[in-house]
């Protein structure tokens, strides 16, 4: 996965390097601009067992701001915006490992630097007993559950940053 470069990313933006939990990386350029969610469209993807993704709406590839080869093949993390704790996202796979639905509210990095927040319901795809993928599924978030998360996921970062 590549770094974000200016040419991508309009100024004014911060650079910030990213690590994720499989211990790689990336330089992302974020702006504080938020894409809002559009009415009536759901944002659909399906990952393989690794998260990688394997398939793409057209809601995804326009809130997103990359192409469909520019997604398919790579992390879903490649989405991963830093306000968004890690906690989150132990939570997502632990729940998954259960064979469980797991709900939330997450905040998207678009490829221009801007984000997106969704209301994301996961469910991993089940073949014979087996979770052979996942597949995830986003809708137009609340506005009040949104500034309740806010503040939130903030606190759980200054704690993991505390550990």
């Amino acid at each position: 996965m590549k770094d974000m470069t200016e040419n991508e990313v309009p100024a004014p933006f911060e650079a910030h390097q990213i690590k994720y939990f499989d211990g790689s990386g990336r330089e992302i350029l974020l702006r504080d601009v938020e894409e809002p969610f559009p009415d009536g469209k759901l944002i659909v993807s399906r990952t393989d067992l690794e998260g990688i993704i394997t398939h793409c709406n057209q809601a995804f590839i326009d809130m997103s701001g990359y192409s469909e080869e520019e997604l398919v093949g790579q992390p879903h993390y490649i989405l991963r915006h830093p306000d968004i704790p890690a906690a989150a996202f132990k939570d997502l796979w632990d729940t998954l490992a259960r064979q469980e639905k797991w709900h939330g509210y997450v905040k998207n990095l678009r490829k221009d630097g801007a984000y997106y927040w969704v209301y994301a319901t996961v469910i991993p795809n089940i073949r014979k007993g087996e979770i052979v993928g996942y597949t995830s599924v986003r809708r137009k978030p609340s506005r009040t559950r949104i500034e309740e998360c806010i503040p939130l996921y903030a606190k759980m970062i200054k704690e993991e940053l505390a550990q």
